[in-house]
């Protein structure tokens, strides 16, 4: 690419970013123009209409199904896949366009992703019978898009936790050798004329693969605020409750607690089973889970949430100490998705910090490792500071 090829990409960069008030003295050809149509039509949509054919600019999708239709489908045919979901993102926030969702034909103009699983189930009480069939549809194909990108690395990395999760002074295998264990185990036979360690006695892992090993229990905060963490909640409870070696329950909560575990074979029947939205109630559904535990020294308890509790605050925070005395494995997650963490009760999160149960948010590709680290008991305050320098 020459010089003034260069430039005229940099002046076209720069049209489709500001708008119509800039000038390209190149002018825009007919894709442009048609993605600089778009572009308007959700960011600038203040803007009077130009006449005009080819690409006249068209400011504004006002109320109309088929006409947003039409701009989804443009969208999808000019942007690329992330692209599209952004631009989706802002539509429902900048034009509201919740309500047409309602609507079979524009479900099919989409593209799938979590935060639009989210909108659809937060709309899942209104919708009618032939736009639920479309929406589950599309709630499915994310589903199981999802599982595909996170059940192999899921399974491979839990179930090796789960084999190395008991001591054996008999390693069956060299790479079932415990080395860090081993060598502090022996340090009273350090030789120093030969500079090593008499390893009198191994410390190995366990392999045990037959039979429930460990418990896990999901506890998932409906509000409004956590909606991709219920999305990708529920695909990797799932995943868990696909594997043998695990007894996986899994509970949604707003003022209500409510077990979705018999759901958890199909992920799209638990996301149907949830009701976005609500208020909180975080100290009923630690309780219920409580009653769900009954081998804590081999029970995780993830409690997924914002933390704002409408409950009471103390008795909360009580029976978190409570479990964690008990033997349980506590995790909590402020968020579990792609989005950093959100606004959060830095009160109890606090609190819960000096109780040793660190509250922190998590991204899905990091989860499967979380798990992993919480079934071999490592101290999670720890594997969260080394998660941030890593």
């Amino acid at each position: 690419m020459n010089a003034a090829d260069t430039i005229d990409e940099r002046e076209r960069r720069w049209r489709l970013v500001l708008g119509r008030e800039a000038r390209c003295p190149s002018g825009l050809g007919t894709t442009d123009q048609a993605m600089d149509a778009a572009l308007e039509a959700l960011y600038n949509r203040g803007d009077t209409a130009d006449s005009g054919g080819g690409g006249g600019r068209s400011a504004g999708l006002g109320g109309s199904a088929p006409r947003v239709a039409r701009w989804l489908g443009d969208i999808r045919e000019y942007f690329p896949s992330t692209v599209v979901q952004v631009m989706q993102k802002d539509a429902m926030e900048r034009l509201g366009l919740h309500q047409l969702l309602l609507e079979p034909e524009m479900m099919e103009a989409v593209e799938p992703d979590v935060h639009l699983v989210g909108t659809l189930l937060s709309l899942n009480r209104v919708m009618p019978d032939q736009a639920r069939e479309s929406a589950r549809a599309l709630v499915r194909k994310v589903v199981e898009d999802l599982e595909r990108r996170v059940a192999q690395k899921t399974r491979s990395l839990v179930q090796g936790a789960i084999d190395r999760s008991a001591r054996t002074h008999r390693p069956r295998r060299v790479s079932d050798i415990d080395w860090n264990a081993t060598i502090r185990r022996n340090l009273a036979h350090y030789l120093p004329e030969h500079g090593t360690i008499v390893p009198q006695t191994l410390v190995g892992y366990g392999r045990r693969s037959q039979g429930v090993q460990k418990d896990v229990v999901l506890a998932i905060d409906q509000s409004g605020s956590m909606a991709s963490s219920v999305v990708y909640a529920s695909v990797f409870g799932a995943v868990l409750a696909s594997m043998r070696t695990l007894r996986t329950s899994l509970v949604v909560f707003d003022t209500a607690v409510v077990d979705l575990t018999e759901q958890l074979t199909d992920p799209v029947e638990v996301l149907f089973g949830t009701q976005l939205g609500g208020g909180t109630h975080i100290n009923k559904a630690i309780a219920y889970c409580q009653g769900l535990i009954d081998r804590p020294d081999d029970s995780i308890f993830v409690l997924i949430s914002d933390l704002y509790e409408g409950g009471v605050r103390a008795e909360m925070l009580r029976r978190v100490a409570s479990m964690q005395a008990a033997g349980v494995q506590v995790v909590v997650l402020l968020a579990l998705s792609d989005e950093g963490a959100p606004f959060y009760d830095r009160e109890n999160a606090a609190a819960l910090a000096e109780m040793g149960v660190p509250a922190f948010a998590c991204t899905p590709d990091v989860f499967p490792e979380l798990m992993a680290a919480a079934i071999q008991g490592q101290p999670l305050t720890a594997w969260v500071d080394r998660q941030k320098d890593a």
